[in-house]
C-alpha cells in the first residue's frame, strides 16, 4: 500500500483526556477512524501514536494527508472531487 486510504474529507473533533494515549489510524482503512482498529496490518504502515498532553478537543486528521499528524492541518482543502 503507497498511500492511504482517505478516511473523510474533514477533521472529526475528539475530546482527549490528559495522560491518555491513542492510537490514530495512518492507513485510513480502519472502521473505527480516527483511531486503529488493527486493519493496517500487511499494508507497511503502523498506527500513529498520540498522548494528550491536556484535556480539550483535538482535530484528527481523516484525510490522512496531514503533515502534522495525527492532527488535521488543512491538507484535506487540497483532495480532488473524485
Amino acid at each position: 500500500m503507497d498511500l492511504p486510504k482517505v478516511g473523510g474529507r474533514s477533521p472529526v473533533d475528539v475530546d482527549v483526556e490528559a495522560g491518555k494515549n491513542y492510537a490514530w489510524c495512518s492507513c485510513g482503512l480502519s472502521e473505527k477512524q480516527p483511531f486503529c482498529d488493527g486493519k493496517h496490518r500487511g499494508t507497511g504502515m503502523t498506527p500513529q501514536k498520540f498522548k494528550a498532553e491536556e484535556s480539550k478537543t483535538c482535530y484528527f486528521c481523516m484525510c490522512k494527508m496531514t503533515g502534522n499528524a495525527p492532527l488535521c492541518d488543512g491538507a484535506h482543502k487540497q483532495l480532488g472531487d473524485d
